[in-house]
């Protein structure tokens, strides 16, 4: 059974200029998630993921923002900010 995500960053409106997505390894994941993820990777000084694989322990996510967004977008998105 897969981790559902249930902070209220989910609903956090700046999600919504990202694409939508329902393919690979991000389907599903949850896009605030990803974007803290990779604030937090980035801080650390750990270079930005060249793959999707990065989301994979990553709970899942359909609510508000962020539902059919792209995860991997939202990743490299906090790398950029």
């Amino acid at each position: 059974m897969p981790i559902i995500c249930d902070k209220n960053h989910r609903y956090n409106p700046m999600f919504s200029v990202l694409p939508d997505s329902q393919a690979s390894n991000g389907r599903h994941k949850c896009t605030a998630c990803a974007y803290e993820l990779g604030l937090m990777n980035k801080a650390a000084g750990i270079p930005r993921s060249l793959d999707e694989s990065v989301l994979d322990g990553l709970p899942d996510s359909q609510a508000g923002e962020v539902r059919h967004k792209d995860a991997f977008s939202a990743y490299n998105m906090a790398y950029d900010y």
